[in-house]
């Protein structure tokens, strides 16, 4: 079995909307529930180690496209309040913390910790923010998150906030669809080198990717993004991100959603593992095998059915054994490529 060290889920999501009904999260986690795609004892069946866990605050629910073959477009989901976002956030980094604190997993601020918690047997979390809603234009909120152990963040989701705009949800569709950085997103990239947090570019617009480019001194990575040449959708990467990407020595992370996997671009479970490998062979050609890791939107995408949840991501690890990756190169796009980078970003 290959350890995976996962680049995006959203568990943490999960577990906080399971705390508004009244549950228990922090049990949920720990013994494993039947719903949703990770807990502890389906993490340590497939073998998944770890990963980016994300603080993301939904929009209220708008209308979706159907996906159902041909082209679709839905509109970018509309914006949320600061004062809304800051405590949901808050409440998801709570859980974070006290999921810690009850040993159930580990909440990791270096690769150091990162490793400790593997050897030990235990879920290796790093805190990530998925769309910055939650913070201040003036980033006091950015440093209380820091201080909490945010090492990792996306200015935008898939709506405009002060920071910058995201990609609608869309197929066929260029991911150059609307403005880039603001001037306080600006701001944000330039803490965030300061600071030491990964900056994600999932869902932003293309020319706040080129905004990224230009500003931050870091690697730049896309924690869950996959190739727009095979499935055109506006969150994919064009082949001339992925060569900005590789010669600034970062990487992108491989996302399981089958709607960014498929050639046609349908939400389908009955998506094959072939098309994944598809995915790496591409990524791995234009960014060489140090440049593509997983990221697999666990809990917050359709994720193909011979995957199914984690504990059934020995699958597709199996189907990029056959498909010729051999065991040094598997650990490369199972974990050792993203603590690669996060050891960089976080200057170790």
């Amino acid at each position: 079995m290959q350890p995976v060290f996962d680049g995006h889920n959203d568990v943490l999501m999960r577990l906080w909307e399971t705390a508004m009904r009244g549950g228990d999260p922090i049990a949920e986690f720990r013994d494993g529930i039947a719903t949703g795609h990770i807990d502890g004892p389906r993490a340590r069946a497939g073998g998944l180690v770890g990963g980016l866990c994300a603080i993301f605050v939904p929009s209220p629910q708008g209308p979706r496209p159907s996906f159902e073959g041909g082209a679709y477009s839905s509109p970018l989901a509309a914006p949320v309040d600061q004062p809304a976002a800051l405590a949901a956030a808050i409440a998801m980094a709570g859980i974070a913390r006290r999921l810690d604190r009850e040993g159930v997993w580990r909440l990791c601020t270096s690769t150091a910790a990162i490793h400790e918690a593997i050897d030990a047997g235990v879920f290796a979390a790093v805190l990530h923010m998925e769309g910055c809603e939650a913070l201040d234009a003036d980033l006091y909120a950015l440093d209380a998150f820091h201080a909490a152990g945010l090492r990792s963040l996306g200015p935008v989701w898939s709506r405009p906030n002060i920071f910058g705009h995201g990609v609608p949800f869309a197929y066929p569709s260029s991911p150059d669809t609307g403005p880039g950085l603001t001037e306080a997103g600006v701001r944000l990239v330039k803490a965030c080198n300061r600071l030491g947090i990964l900056v994600d570019l999932s869902h932003i617009t293309e020319q706040g990717f080129w905004d990224v480019a230009e500003i931050s001194e870091m690697p730049l990575v896309a924690t869950h993004s996959n190739v727009h040449a095979i499935t055109p959708v506006s969150r994919n990467l064009t082949d001339r991100q992925l060569a900005a990407i590789r010669a600034s020595g970062g990487m992108v992370g491989l996302n399981y959603a089958a709607s960014f996997l498929r050639p046609d671009g349908r939400d389908s479970a009955a998506t094959p593992l072939t098309d994944m490998v598809r995915h790496v062979e591409h990524l791995v050609e234009h960014l060489g095998i140090d440049g593509v890791g997983l990221g697999s939107d666990y809990d917050g995408a359709t994720i193909p059915a011979e995957i199914g949840d984690a504990a059934g991501q020995q699958a597709l690890v199996g189907a990029l054994r056959q498909a010729g990756y051999g065991e040094a190169d598997l650990a490369k796009l199972c974990r050792d490529n993203w603590l690669r980078v996060l050891a960089t970003t976080w200057r170790e």
